[in-house]
């Protein structure tokens, strides 16, 4: 147990610590009108068909900030507070997601590979586990080379997971720097107004970091378990 804390605990206190940031950033700006008076909604579809991108449809997603992307049906969803929101923190957030549509149709190499990966890491983030654990104690309690060598696929499945943790931050890095460029050439938002994005987007930046240093310390408390216990 002590173990799992020394790798599990930096990827959790700073887990945490970003989705209070995020919390903090978003419930002030949200509260921040627009001087445009854009909704997050009406400023994405601004980005988008300033780049003639009119096949990318806006949808409304539920939950709070569940916002996201699709690729696969060139799809951007927003949230409630997001989408209907003409606030500086919706149009932010907003951007944001605009700027992943723009790094699709750019061709953008690191969006490409954590598309491409997705599948397998649906894949390794469940069964991986569950393979590493059944080769763990197999080997642990028989001896056997087999059991080992069951662990090590189990770990290298689970370590899709952190691969794509990794993938993920100069995906989500770019997108926030497309979308503060961009606010302020279009002229969605006035130089001014970027203080509120940039602490908005920084926060929410921090949440990407944390879950990749979660999944690392997940990946290497494994191996540590594994490789530890061999002669």
């Amino acid at each position: 147990m002590i173990w799992y804390l020394i790798f599990a605990l930096p990827g959790l206190l700073l887990g945490l610590w970003a989705q209070l940031r995020v919390k903090s950033a978003f419930g002030k700006y949200s509260k921040v009108g627009t001087r445009s008076g854009m909704s997050g909604a009406q400023a994405a579809r601004t980005i988008l068909n300033h780049f003639g991108l009119y096949d990318v449809t806006i949808e409304e997603s539920k939950g709070f900030l569940s916002d996201h992307y699709d690729p696969r049906s060139k799809t951007l969803r927003l949230s409630p507070d997001v989408g209907h929101g003409a606030s500086i923190a919706a149009v932010g957030v907003a951007a944001h997601e605009a700027g992943h549509a723009l790094q699709h149709a750019k061709g953008y190499a690191p969006l490409q590979l954590r598309t491409a990966i997705v599948p397998a890491v649906q894949f390794g983030s469940w069964l991986g586990p569950l393979i590493f654990m059944g080769g763990f104690f197999l080997q642990a309690f028989t001896g056997s080379a087999i059991g080992f060598q069951i662990a090590v696929v189990g770990l290298i499945l689970f370590a899709l997971t952190a691969l794509f943790t990794i993938v993920t931050l100069p995906v989500e890095f770019d997108a926030s720097a497309r979308a503060k460029q961009q606010l302020v050439a279009i002229g969605v938002l006035g130089q001014d107004e970027m203080v509120g994005v940039n602490r908005t987007l920084n926060a929410a930046a921090l949440t990407y970091v944390a879950a990749a240093v979660a999944a690392i310390g997940q990946v290497i408390y494994y191996a540590f378990l594994l490789f530890g216990r061999r002669d």
